[in-house]
C-alpha cells in the first residue's frame, strides 16, 4: 500500500499531439521539463484517450467511464456558466471524490470544461478554473471564489501561479494533497504567446509538422492554418511556454522538499495534427470525425522518484479509462462500486514490473457515431449508420495511408474486428446515454443527455433525423 503521504500533481494539457514533445522524438520543439518527467520516470508509447476531443476525454479521465456511460459526447458548447449552467457529471463518481473521502486535499487550477464552472464539484476544495474551455491567452475569463473575473496576465502563468500557491499552502500538511493543473495550452488561438518564445522558432524548419495536401475531409481550421508558419510558431510557442511553467512546478516541489513524496503525471486530453494527414485539428478536425493516431494518442509521462523506475519506456497499450483504477491502486484506495468500469489498472506497467496480459490489451474509442477498436497491429474504425469505415495494418502502414476496409482479402478481419467492437460497447454502454445515434458532429454539446434532460431538446447541433 502506498504511503499516506503520497501527493499527486496531475498536469493536463489541451490539444497536445503525441509528436509535440522532445522525449517522443521531436528534435524541433523544446520541452525540457516534460522530458525531465520522462527521464525521472516512465514514458508511455501507446497511451490513448477514450474520445479525441476535450470534454468527454476529461470526463473519462476523472470517472473511468466512457462517453456512452457518463454522457459527455462532445466539447461542451453551453452550460458552463450563466442561468443554464449544468453539471454534466452529476451522478458520476470521480476519483477526486474518492481521494477527498480518504483525506486528500484536492485542488484544481485551470481548465474544467465539464459544466457549472462557477461551482466547486467532485471533492475539490480549491477551485480556480476557466469559465469556459479556452479562448484568449491574456486576461482570460476565470472563476475565483465563485466570482467571474478576467485574470490579468498570460493565462499559462496565471494557472501556474495559482497552482504554486496551492502547493505552498499544503506542502507541510499532515494530510496529502491532490492538484490538477489543467493548462489551456496549446489549444488555439496560436497568438498572444510570449513574443520571445514565438521568435525563437523563426528559423525552425517544422519538419515534424509536414504540411501535406489538404485532406478531403478537412474543415475550416485547416484552411486558416495549413502551410501557415505563424500558426506553427504559435503552436510550438504555446507548448514551450507551458513547458517552462511545468519546470516551475517541479522546482517548487523540490524546493519544498516533497518531490519524493509526490506522483507527477503529465498527459494531454487529446492529440492533434498540425498539417499531418493534410489537416489541422483533432477528432473533429475533419467531417466525418476521425480516429487517426495523432488524434487518439497522446503524450503521457509519470514520475515518482524512489517508486517509479527512472528512464523507463513502456510500450504497453493503455487507455484513459484505465487511469482511474490505476491511480487509486497506486494510492491504495478502493474503486467505487457499481460503476461498470471498462478499464483495468496498469500499475505493474507503471512500476516497471511484468504485467501478464497487458501486451494483448485492446483499446476502444468512441466519438458519437464513430467508434474504433485498436490492437497492437490493427485498427478498425466504424461509422454508424453507413460508413465510411476504415481498416489499417499498423505494422506495415503506421501512418494510416491505405484503407483496407473494402478489400475482399481483409473481409474476415473487418468482420471480426467489428464484432469485437460491438461486443465490447454492448458490455459497457448505458442505453440512456448511448452516443451512437445522437448525431454528434463535433460542433459541440449544448446540454447533458439522459433521463430528465431528454425533455430539454436536442443536445447536439446537426442531429440526424
Amino acid at each position: 500500500m502506498a504511503s499516506r503521504r503520497t501527493n499527486v500533481v496531475f498536469i493536463l494539457t489541451d490539444d497536445q499531439g503525441v509528436w509535440a514533445a522532445g522525449c517522443y522524438g521531436n528534435p524541433e520543439i523544446r520541452t525540457p521539463n516534460i522530458d525531465r518527467i520522462a527521464n525521472t520516470g516512465v514514458r508511455f508509447e501507446n497511451f490513448f484517450v477514450a474520445t479525441p476531443v476535450c470534454s468527454p476525454s476529461r470526463a473519462t479521465f476523472l470517472t473511468g467511464r466512457i462517453s456512452s456511460q457518463h454522457g459527455v459526447h462532445d466539447w461542451i458548447r453551453d452550460g458552463n456558466t450563466g442561468p443554464d449552467a449544468a453539471s454534466y457529471l452529476k451522478g458520476e463518481v470521480a476519483y477526486t471524490d474518492v481521494l477527498a473521502e480518504h483525506g486528500w486535499n484536492c485542488g484544481i487550477s485551470g481548465k474544467w470544461h465539464l459544466g457549472n464552472s462557477r461551482i466547486t464539484q467532485h471533492g475539490f476544495g480549491h477551485w480556480f478554473v476557466h469559465q469556459r474551455g479556452g479562448g484568449r491567452y491574456n486576461d482570460a475569463p476565470m472563476v475565483r471564489n465563485g466570482e467571474l473575473i478576467d485574470a490579468p496576465g498570460y493565462v499559462t502563468h496565471v494557472i501556474t501561479d495559482d497552482a504554486l500557491g496551492f502547493i505552498d499552502r499544503h506542502a507541510k500538511d499532515d494530510d496529502p494533497f491532490y492538484l490538477s493543473i489543467h493548462y489551456t495550452a496549446p489549444h488555439s488561438p496560436w497568438t498572444g504567446h510570449p513574443q520571445d518564445v514565438v521568435d525563437s522558432y523563426d528559423d525552425c524548419a517544422f519538419e515534424s509538422c509536414p504540411q501535406e495536401t489538404r485532406h478531403p475531409w478537412a474543415i475550416g481550421l485547416t484552411d486558416q492554418c495549413l502551410g501557415n508558419r505563424e500558426m506553427l510558431k504559435g503552436y510550438f510557442a504555446a507548448v514551450t511556454a507551458m513547458d517552462d511553467d511545468v519546470g516551475r512546478i517541479l522546482d517548487r516541489l523540490e524546493s519544498q522538499g516533497i518531490r519524493n513524496e509526490t506522483l507527477v503525471v503529465f498527459v494531454s486530453d487529446n492529440g492533434f495534427s498540425c498539417g499531418h494527414h493534410g489537416f489541422w485539428g483533432k477528432g473533429n478536425g475533419t467531417r466525418p470525425l476521425n480516429m487517426y493516431e495523432n488524434s487518439v494518442k497522446v503524450p503521457a509521462v509519470m514520475s515518482h522518484p524512489g517508486r517509479i523506475p527512472a528512464g523507463l519506456v513502456q510500450p504497453a497499450m493503455v487507455s484513459a479509462y484505465d487511469f482511474m483504477p490505476t491511480l487509486l491502486a497506486y494510492l491504495g484506495l478502493p474503486l467505487p462500486g457499481g460503476r461498470n468500469l471498462p478499464g483495468r489498472s496498469f500499475l505493474p506497467a507503471l512500476l516497471g514490473r511484468e504485467d501478464s496480459g497487458r501486451e494483448s490489451v485492446i483499446v476502444y474509442d468512441e466519438y458519437g457515431p464513430t467508434r474504433m477498436v485498436r490492437t497492437t497491429d490493427w485498427k478498425y474504425i466504424h461509422r454508424y449508420p453507413a460508413g465510411p469505415n476504415e481498416l489499417y495494418d499498423l505494422v506495415n502502414d503506421p501512418d494510416e495511408r491505405e484503407n483496407l476496409a473494402e478489400k475482399s482479402v481483409h473481409a474476415s478481419r473487418t468482420k471480426e474486428m467489428r464484432a469485437m467492437m460491438e461486443d465490447w460497447f454492448a458490455t459497457y454502454v448505458d442505453p440512456d446515454k448511448d452516443g451512437r445515434e445522437r448525431g454528434v458532429t463535433g460542433g459541440g454539446q449544448l446540454r447533458p443527455v439522459g433521463g430528465e434532460w431528454e425533455d430539454h431538446g436536442d443536445a447536439f447541433r446537426g442531429k440526424r433525423q
